[in-house]
């Protein structure tokens, strides 16, 4: 054996035991991060958060297609957690993931917000024309082509009191209007287009009560905003029929 190869084994020796140690400690902590991913993955979202638990609602089916879940009409978690998601995002009053009257009519606004008009039934004018969609229960403010307000969700006549059909302007408007019909009802930035019939704010919940005495109900942000818009003599367009008043 050469002088020196002794030494010389010993230190290559040495070399080749650091390096499988320091790869079996990499592999090591490959594996622990490995571990804590996986755990992550399946982790809640937000830790303590409120578990979505409402069951299955009048509205189920098409809230399920509009949110791109399976559409079995039938609630699971992942529904009530995206249902709970878009009411959220929506304002809706009520957050809890049920699939309710008054989301189901948020998501008609949402699914119309691009193109309200698209069917082409709000005559389309040179003046502002404030159009009333009773089918879908809509109300939008179209200058020519161009939409100035809307659309929104709003609760019309109910049956054998509906809301009266075609066009209308508005002829007077009362901001802290109090009915002298119905009991001192508040109807706040009230817009009247016909009779006793007026676009009007709504104090309750929009859909409390089932259907109006025949005026335009919206929500009291939302008929504040088109106070705000409208002036007297500008038109309206009504046209439809309320789910369950059609003869």
């Amino acid at each position: 054996m050469r002088p020196g190869s002794t030494a010389r084994n010993a230190r290559t020796a040495r070399s080749t035991r650091t390096a499988r140690t320091a790869t079996a400690l990499t592999l090591s902590c490959l594996t622990l991060l490995g571990t804590a991913a996986t755990a992550g993955a399946h982790a809640p979202a937000v830790a303590g958060a409120k578990a979505c638990t409402a069951g299955t609602g009048p509205y189920q089916r098409p809230l399920e297609k509009y949110l791109g879940r399976p559409v079995d009409g039938t609630q699971s978690t992942a529904d009530c957690e995206a249902i709970r998601a878009f009411q959220v995002e929506h304002d809706v009053e009520t957050t809890n993931g049920y699939a309710s009257l008054a989301t189901y009519r948020t998501m008609v606004a949402a699914e119309a917000a691009d193109d309200p008009n698209a069917d082409g039934d709000c005559p389309v004018r040179k003046e502002r024309v404030t159009c009333v969609d009773l089918d879908r229960q809509l109300l939008w403010v179209q200058t020519s082509d161009s939409v100035d307000f809307g659309p929104v969700p709003i609760r019309s006549g109910r049956d054998t009191e509906e809301t009266r059909l075609g066009w209308h302007s508005v002829y007077w408007r009362s901001r802290d209007h109090v009915s002298t019909i119905y009991n001192n009802a508040p109807m706040p930035y009230s817009q009247f287009f016909d009779g006793g019939q007026a676009i009007h704010g709504r104090l309750d919940p929009l859909y409390d009560g089932g259907g109006s005495a025949g005026c335009v109900n919206l929500s009291l942000d939302n008929a504040e905003k088109l106070w705000n818009l409208l002036d007297v003599d500008d038109l309206v367009y009504i046209w439809g029929a309320k789910p369950g008043t059609a003869d």
